[in-house]
């Protein structure tokens, strides 16, 4: 039986569980595809390019932040900046773990500084002012917010450890949110 027919789980009759067999027989097919098994469910290409949209975001939100945390200044400036620095490498940390799910789907990274700002989610907006950099960050930050929840309803049960791994990042993104958002209460 070399059909992909013959490599679908086959359930033990009421556990909802694939037999011994079938599962030794399924880690055989394909075995090429790596962590990519047969019961992978979601839309394979769909979730790259969500991932390297989302990888895209997340190195432009991390260069605005490093941008922020060099350019602060004022009478606040030392606190603001170390809170950009933070989340600039938490950032940068959401970067790598995309890029590593990305690879792991058998699929490339795209870190082309010719099409970032295009495929990010969030702007690239210097900020004159260290209020004006606080409410573009926490912009960014809800733009990511809700592309994160977006990608997580889209994955749903398909693909559950992108979908946990988006879950982790969005609620990072939600803790910067809050973050500025008592910055920018702070500031006025």
């Amino acid at each position: 039986m070399n059909t992909i027919a013959a490599h679908k789980k086959t359930p033990i009759t009421g556990s909802g569980l694939s037999s011994t067999e079938a599962l030794r027989a399924n880690a055989r097919h394909k075995i090429e595809e790596g962590a990519v098994t047969v019961g992978y469910a979601a839309d394979r290409e769909q979730v790259l390019k969500m991932l390297n949209d989302a990888l895209a975001t997340e190195i432009v939100c991390m260069l605005r932040y490093k941008r922020h945390y060099f350019m602060a200044s004022g009478v606040h400036a030392e606190t603001v900046a170390a809170e950009f620095l933070e989340h600039a490498m938490q950032e940068q940390e959401h970067a790598d773990q995309l890029a590593a799910r990305i690879v792991q789907l058998g699929g490339e990274p795209d870190f082309s500084p010719d099409t970032l700002t295009k495929r990010s989610h969030a702007e690239y907006v210097p900020g004159n002012t260290l209020f004006d950099m606080v409410k573009e960050n926490l912009i960014a930050e809800r733009i990511a917010i809700d592309s994160y929840r977006e990608m997580i309803d889209v994955i749903g049960n398909d693909d559950t450890t992108t979908r946990r791994m988006l879950e982790s990042i969005l609620a990072v993104e939600e803790e910067h949110a809050d973050d500025l958002a008592g910055l920018l209460d702070a500031g006025r």
